[in-house]
């Protein structure tokens, strides 16, 4: 059976099995069926996410180890609960002192047993694995190695030893080993591993060799086959060699009997591949719709004429989202991903020379080639099928603009060929086309994700995982057109509102999506702070718009998320090449002015605004947990929640009082466990349309005819309109009752339409249940 709902806890030291533990019977009280645990195997020592696994073999033993788990299933089954469990197959840390697998193979080379673990091309750069480690060049860190153990040692960092190596003076012994420390930075351009996007901690694991998938799922198949665990979240699916034959070898190893759904990034009108063998998506795209469905689309187009106007040359060029992402492509692709593209020009030009018809490709053309190409994949990577309709003859059409000689430009076609694997099915025709979706999934997420979101700030609450900046909005018609295509062919997808990698919590977004409905407050807001210095306009937006969503000034925390932006943007500054000047003062700024001035009481217009910010929350949250999916909530969002990007939103579950929102997500969930067939497969879902002069500001449907969805959106613009007046819904046939207080009825059917402004007399949303 799926789960009816999950609720999502961040594991970590100071939160271990043992306080997820004490936790289920409040868990269960609210009403969800599932516990969604973050990563469970073994990790490097203090990971606060355990994202960098070490050991697939054991259940960490700073969480409380394997028998901490089996009891934390215990209790949670006890009280009628399950375990979902965070899956990561796609890296591990690439730590060699903690990374057995990654450990035997610098030790022992090419030979190891556990070589063919990782995507290492033995055959780049001096036929050793570069290991960027070094905090400086090797001359000035020499007198700081030591050999001890059988290991050698540099700054709390052990790295093997080749056998037989332990006595050799210090550069003959470094000159020996099955891998070469070098400078940190030259993981930019020289890295030899596949990695997970540009994070050189983590080295990519190759599951689609049956003996990998084996060894590294043994532990993960042992815990679902004793039914201690009943679901699980794949992490980063896009960065699979093959993810549908991952999924199927998955499905098979575990035998059907788990919940499985990807975290899995859609694009635009993108569909999840239908023959993936899963419920679904973790729910990015239903965020997306929840989002754009409560945003007003004129007033989000006067943000972004607002937006360029106030940032003018401060920003990214032109101050346009098409324009922003195309740049931050081609900026990441060459720069970020120097060492993904030099490894595909690699394979490629080894299988060129081997093919009569591809023979005298440059390597300068290839790379080229490869760029274009890459740039323009629409979604974030091509699959099994349906490549064609990613890599378009249109695309390469455009990749060959960029050559001068157009005897040269036909690398482009090469490339294609090799990218849809129409040039050969050797083993280098199969890297080379894994290699490139996989190179293309990091591209999107660091181009759109890590950059592009950074740099276009109009709207903040639309750039978000899977969100389109570029149109933050979506009509009521494309919510319910979405809703309908998944209760057909996703009913238990997954559907989230906050997560552990949203920039900003549902709270916060909606705090700044209200602001898309009086562009004129904002502007009188920003008028009234400009006295506050900024370094340039753009942080000052960015900041202010933070705050703003933030609700209450609290330097502590806004200070690290806007040092966060303006280095991931990388328009003044960045992680690998910071400009320290610049960053004292974005966070001096910071302190100073959106850390300190409380900007939603700062005005009378902006604390009017309060209502409707709570409306749009209430709204999204009670449309979220009843439409089609199986809903997860993020640790504490059972209550208002305000966080902001990684760190902030990954401190431990703490229970907090309850509140207007507490009783909501109880009323709902306790519906979908009473009544799981009225929402799973099989349910329906019934839009339901108002009619009257405020209809458009009505979100309703029914679900299989027991339970009824309606909320408020947009509910600053319908004040401003004079309010619901006359607008009416017209129930499905049947008498219901308020399930959130219990006590009203409603009587349904043709003739009877109920007056929107008694069905929301108590608050913006209604969720009324059938009586039997």
């Amino acid at each position: 059976m799926p789960p009816t709902s999950t609720y999502r806890l961040q594991l970590q030291p100071d939160f271990p099995f043992a306080a997820a533990e004490r936790a289920v019977p409040y868990l269960a009280g609210l009403g969800v069926s599932h516990l969604h645990l973050s990563p469970v195997l073994e990790a490097v020592p203090g990971s606060t996410h355990g994202y960098d696994v070490t050991d697939h073999r054991s259940v960490r033993a700073e969480l409380g180890g394997e028998e901490g788990l089996r009891a934390l299933a215990a209790t949670a089954r006890a009280h009628g609960l399950g375990l979902v469990v965070d899956l990561v197959p796609n890296h591990m840390a690439a730590s060699p002192r903690h990374n057995h697998a990654l450990r035997a193979v610098l030790r022992e080379g090419p030979d190891s047993p556990y070589a063919r673990w990782f995507d290492i091309d033995w055959r780049a750069g001096d036929g050793r694995v570069l290991l960027p480690v070094l905090p400086a060049r090797l001359p000035e860190v020499r007198d700081r190695f030591r050999v001890s153990g059988g290991s050698l040692h540099l700054d709390g960092q052990e790295f093997p030893l080749r056998a037989g190596t332990e006595g050799l003076p210090l550069d003959e012994l470094l000159d020996a080993q099955w891998y070469r420390l070098g400078w940190w930075r030259l993981a930019r351009t020289e890295l030899g591993y596949r990695r997970f996007f540009t994070i050189s901690d983590l080295i990519g694991v190759r599951v689609e060799d049956p003996e990998v998938f084996a060894a590294s799922h043994a532990k993960i198949v042992e815990l679902v086959a004793d039914g201690v665990i009943e679901g699980l979240r794949i992490d980063h699916p896009d960065g699979l060699a093959d993810p549908q034959g991952y999924l199927e070898d998955l499905a098979a190893a575990t035998g059907g009997r788990c919940w499985t759904v990807v975290e899995k990034i859609l694009t635009g009108s993108e569909t999840l591949p239908a023959a993936w063998p899963v419920a679904g998506t973790t729910g990015y795209d239903a965020l997306r719709q929840l989002d754009g469905v409560f945003t007003d689309p004129v007033g989000a187009d006067e943000l972004a004429d607002l937006y360029r106007e106030f940032v003018g040359k401060a920003g990214d060029r032109g101050g346009r989202w098409e324009a922003t992402a195309h740049r931050a492509a081609y900026e990441v692709v060459g720069h970020d991903l120097a060492a993904e593209t030099a490894a595909l020009t690699r394979i490629a030009g080894r299988i060129c020379a081997a093919d009569p018809e591809l023979r005298d490709h440059a390597p300068w053309a290839l790379r080229t080639a490869i760029r274009e190409l890459l740039v323009r994949v629409p979604v974030y990577r091509p699959y099994r099928t349906g490549g064609e309709e990613v890599l378009t003859p249109e695309a390469a059409r455009g990749a060959k603009a960029a050559f001068a000689v157009p005897e040269e430009a036909t690398a482009v076609d090469a490339v294609r060929d090799l990218a849809l694997g129409k040039r050969g099915d050797g083993p280098e025709h199969r890297a080379f086309r894994a290699r490139f979706a996989q190179t293309s999934s990091a591209l999107r997420a660091k181009s759109v994700e890590d950059t592009a979101f950074y740099r276009y700030a109009p709207l903040l609450s639309a750039n978000e995982v899977g969100g389109d900046a570029g149109r933050p909005a979506v009509p009521v018609e494309e919510f319910h057109a979405y809703c309908l295509r998944i209760a057909r062919d996703w009913p238990d997808t997954g559907t989230v509102l906050s997560t552990h990698d949203t920039k900003r919590s549902a709270d916060v977004r909606a705090g700044i999506a209200v602001l898309a409905q009086c562009p004129e407050v904002w502007a009188e807001l920003l008028a009234e702070v400009a006295g506050v210095p900024a370094p340039d306009p753009h942080v000052a937006w960015t900041a202010w718009q933070t705050a703003f969503g933030l609700g209450t000034p609290d330097p502590d925390r806004l200070v690290p998320a806007i040092l966060k932006s303006v280095r991931e943007a990388g328009l003044r500054t960045s992680w690998t090449e910071p400009d320290e000047e610049y960053e004292r003062a974005v966070a001096e700024f910071a302190a100073a002015g959106p850390g300190r001035i409380p900007l939603r009481t700062a005005s009378e217009a902006a604390f009017a605004l309060e209502p409707h910010i709570r409306a749009h929350a209430l709204g999204a949250a009670l449309a979220q947990l009843t439409m089609p999916g199986v809903p997860e909530l993020y640790q504490n969002t059972e209550r208002e929640y305000r966080a902001l990007v990684d760190p902030d939103n990954r401190a431990p579950f703490a229970a907090g009082p309850e509140d207007e929102r507490t009783a909501l997500v109880r009323a709902a969930l306790r519906l979908r466990r009473a009544h799981p067939e009225a929402f799973g497969a099989g349910g329906t879902y019934v839009p339901l349309a108002a009619e009257g002069p405020a209809a458009a500001h009505c979100l309703a449907f029914a679900r299989s005819g027991r339970v009824v969805t309606a909320v408020t959106r947009l509910s600053l613009r319908l004040a401003q309109a004079g309010g619901w007046q006359d607008t009416e819904l017209v129930l499905p046939e049947g008498r219901w009752i308020d399930a959130l207080d219990g006590v009203r009825e409603f009587t349904g059917g043709p003739a009877t339409e109920v007056k929107l402004a008694e069905l929301f007399a108590e608050r913006p949303v209604a969720l009324l249940a059938r009586l039997e």
